[in-house]
Parts: C-alpha cells; sequence; structure tokens
C-alpha cells in the first residue's frame, strides 16, 4: 500500500529536515572547536555528534523505506532537542541557526514517530 500524497510530502520534509540537522550540527562542531573554551566541551561536542549521528540515521531509515522509521524518528527528536537547548546556550549566530534547525528537525522527526 503506498503512501498519500500528504504522508509523501511529510516524509519528504522530514528526510529533507534530517539531512540540515546533519549538517547544520558539523558545520556548528567546526565552529565549536576552532572557538574553543566553553564551545569546545565535550559534552557539548558530543551532543552535537550524537545529533548529525542520529540525523543521518533517520534520513536513511526513511530513504530506504524502513518500516522501523518510526522508532529512529522518536529518538532523534529527543536528541535534537537536547542539542538545540545545548546550542541556545550560547549567544552567537552560528549556535542560534544550529538551534533553530535542531528544533524544525525534532519537529517533524515527531510528526513521524506518530
Amino acid at each position: 500500500m503506498g503512501l498519500t500524497r500528504d504522508a509523501l510530502s511529510e516524509l519528504r520534509a522530514c528526510i529533507e529536515a534530517c539531512q540540515r540537522c546533519h549538517s547544520a550540527c558539523l558545520t556548528t562542531l567546526t565552529h565549536c572547536l576552532e572557538k574553543g573554551d566553553k564551545h569546545a566541551a565535550s559534552d557539548h561536542i558530543r551532543r552535537l555528534i550524537d545529533c548529525a549521528d542520529i540525523c543521518n540515521t533517520s534520513a536513511n531509515f526513511m530513504l530506504r523505506d524502513s518500516p522501523l522509521h518510526h522508532w529512529t524518528c522518536g529518538a532523534c527528536a529527543a536528541v535534537c532537542e537536547a542539542c538545540a537547548r545545548d546550542c541556545e546556550r550560547f549567544g552567537d549566530e552560528t549556535m542560534a541557526h544550529c538551534a533553530e534547525v535542531c528544533h524544525d528537525c525534532a519537529e517533524k522527526c515527531r510528526m513521524m514517530a506518530g
């Protein structure tokens, strides 16, 4: 049984959000390592890597039409929210952008998780 047009559109939007978040977290990771100090704290760096990894995994599950993508999307939503909250602690534009992208991804993944 195929997906409805709306469901397919939501799936594509979630895949794109995951891919954007993966990219934003990796770009932010580089920014943080270059800035050093609190930006390069190990727990923060780990959170960015965790977020990038789960976003990539969730996108891959959806791209290959895995019936288990609801599980990865649920995990992705939780990790993205944690990463967004962490990035919001910093006052610069790069961090704010990452937080915004993470929030968007979390919202779309929550919808896919059901």
